[in-house]
């Protein structure tokens, strides 16, 4: 079992023509607290310099979580409607792979 968090909802054709849906789902894991320091001056400078533009623009990517992509559905209107699933982005599951299925469980 994995929990992945909705990234992209987008809307799209098919082959045939039919209106359907992509979702992206990302997985989010941690990255280690520890930071590996580049040997060279300049590595240094640029880390640094990263690190105080994080601090300053809270819209850049932060070291803490990395979303790695997991799974990524591409469903007909009718497949979604069939799903009985309501994804919306940022918002997390549980997947489970068992019994040659996926089985998804909202986290709250």
């Amino acid at each position: 079992m994995f929990r992945v968090r909705v990234k992209k909802i987008e809307s799209n054709r098919d082959l045939d023509g039919n209106l359907g849906k992509r979702i992206e789902l990302v997985e989010e894991r941690g990255v280690s607290p520890f930071v590996v320091r580049p040997k060279s001056e300049e590595g240094k400078m640029a880390q640094d310099i990263m690190q105080a533009l994080q601090q300053q623009m809270p819209f850049l990517p932060q070291r803490s979580q990395i979303a790695i992509p997991k799974i990524v559905l591409f469903l007909t209107e009718q497949e979604y409607d069939s799903l009985n699933i309501t994804f919306d982005v940022n918002q997390v599951f549980e997947v489970a792979l068992e019994n040659q299925g996926i089985k998804f469980k909202k986290v709250s």
